[in-house]
């Protein structure tokens, strides 16, 4: 990171005395470790942290220390604004509406739109808990067990277990590192990414079941009324995308989930390496990387499932 950079955030941070971090809505493993990473860390500099996701926190990451603290808006003043693993200022959501331009932005999303007066924006990282990992010392913040677990808890989903192309030596010793205060790499990556719910899983099965493969793109979908008959209490795809990303002889996978406020959320995963599903996501006004990226659009199922899939096939010369 240029020096100028890392001073100038070195110095905010030391400043600050009311800090709110925030992360995106629908908050996946990375939004979560890397809001815990920085939040906790600046309470034990002696700092008052508002750690805020307007969706609050799954099931599967509240065994992570500090996520009880975790609120679904922010409340009273504060003199310093973070935001985290947001790749533009939307996706932190509506409580934020009104809450001003962030003092810091913080990510690791190639499509970041650098939103924040401060931008510390590497997308060579394969997440934003990786960010911070190399950079809460910097700061003059200490990475204590707890705060560890949370940071390797982004970088193992949003590398599938070091499984994604972007996955580099450099991961896996920021994840080494991050062994070595103490946490439990096994039960992290059980929890994380293996172990589900019962409804999660009939969920999960539910999307299975709608899977269909055509030139070159394998896709599933989940609607209202499958997370009304497994009892599943999210709005995300409870993992199916990773299943998805596991089967062969496809060069893109993708699940689409459907929302009770007639909007469609879509996930993409390059299969094949050379593929790149992030200007497929841009386009509609979403972000992410080259081997995966995700939009959430306005409309019915059916006219947004039948819109992106011919966008994608286009996009990537995959015909129709």
């Amino acid at each position: 990171m240029d020096k100028a950079l890392n001073g100038a955030i070195t110095e905010k941070l030391a400043a600050a005395n009311k800090i709110v971090v925030a992360s995106h809505v629908r908050p996946d493993g990375d939004a979560i470790g890397s809001l815990l990473g920085l939040g906790l860390a600046l309470q034990n500099a002696g700092k008052s942290v508002q750690m805020v996701l307007a969706d609050g926190v799954p099931s599967s990451f509240k065994h992570l220390e500090g996520s009880e603290q975790i609120k679904k808006e922010p409340e009273g003043d504060r003199d310093l604004f973070i935001t985290v693993d947001c790749a533009d200022f939307k996706r932190v959501g509506k409580v934020f509406e009104n809450f001003g331009q962030p003092d810091i932005n913080i990510d690791h999303h190639v499509t970041n739109e650098k939103f924040g007066t401060i931008n510390l924006i590497e997308a060579e990282e394969v997440a934003t808990s990786a960010i911070l990992t190399n950079h809460l010392p910097e700061w003059g913040l200490e990475i204590t067990k707890p705060i560890a677990a949370a940071l390797l808890t982004g970088i193992v989903t949003d590398t599938l277990g070091f499984r994604t192309s972007n996955t580099t030596p450099e991961a896996l010793r920021q994840a080494a590192a991050l062994m070595e205060t103490g946490v439990d790499m096994p039960d992290i990556y059980m929890r994380a990414l293996i172990k589900k719910s019962f409804p999660a899983a009939k969920y999960w099965g539910a999307g299975l079941s709608s899977l269909e493969s055509r030139n070159g793109i394998v896709w599933g979908t989940l609607t209202l009324a499958d997370r009304k008959a497994t009892g599943y209490g999210g709005n995300d795809d409870a993992d199916l995308i990773n299943m998805i990303s596991a089967i062969d002889n496809n060069k893109v996978g993708m699940v689409f989930v459907e929302q009770s406020d007639n909007h469609v959320k879509i996930s993409w995963r390059a299969l094949e390496l050379g593929v790149d599903v992030s200007p497929i996501a841009k386009h509609f006004k979403g972000g992410g990387h080259a081997a995966a990226a995700g939009a959430d659009i306005e409309g019915g199922l059916n006219e947004v499932q039948k819109e992106v899939l011919k966008k994608t096939r286009e996009m990537l010369g995959l015909g129709v």
